[in-house]
């Protein structure tokens, strides 16, 4: 149930900083050739609340529909979705005091005065990275043939109309990405 409540609040991302992308793909393949799609079945059941899935399958036609695609019960293309939360804490320490000395060498010997007070105070923040990855897989060939990936840190305590456009952002920011510009 952790699990499921963990992926749940996945793409309650902060819109003020940025998501990090990065894509891959299959340099023999012509993309013009891509036309329809249709969601794997995977896709279609992720294991996050209906509300953000379809906030998710939404976001993901509207980017697909922009890029000329159509979805079709005869797809070119199978688009598959998988989400992932992962929990991390950050330390830092702060330290603050006082402190005053005087010291000196004369001959072979030497002297020397120090007094002070100084502490140390760590202070703990925990927070979840959301990765949403989107994969294109080529139904003639069988193989993924696109993938893109956003990673993002989440914010657990987004409204819906801001989970919305946090998830509309993730989405536009991965899709960027295609297709792959030539090289």
């Amino acid at each position: 149930m952790k699990k499921i409540a963990l992926l749940s609040i996945l793409f309650i991302v902060t819109a003020c900083s940025s998501i990090k992308t990065s894509f891959d793909y299959d340099k023999e393949v012509d993309f013009t050739k891509y036309k329809t799609y249709a969601f794997s079945e995977d896709a279609m059941n992720l294991k996050i609340d209906d509300l953000n899935r379809k906030r998710l399958l939404t976001a993901l036609e509207n980017e697909l529909t922009a890029k000329g695609f159509t979805n079709s019960p005869n797809p070119d293309i199978i688009v598959d979705i998988h989400v992932k939360g992962q929990q991390y804490q950050t330390a830092t320490a702060t330290t603050t005091g006082t402190g005053y000395g005087y010291g000196g060498y004369y001959g072979y010997r030497g002297y020397g005065y120090g007094s002070g007070f100084t502490s140390t105070q760590v202070t703990y923040d925990n927070y979840t990275e959301g990765t949403l990855t989107v994969a294109f897989i080529d139904i003639d060939l069988k193989q993924i043939v696109w993938q893109g990936t956003g990673v993002k840190t989440i914010d657990e305590n987004a409204n819906a109309a801001k989970r919305e456009e946090n998830i509309n952002y993730a989405v536009q920011q991965i899709m960027a990405n295609y297709p792959p510009k030539a090289n």
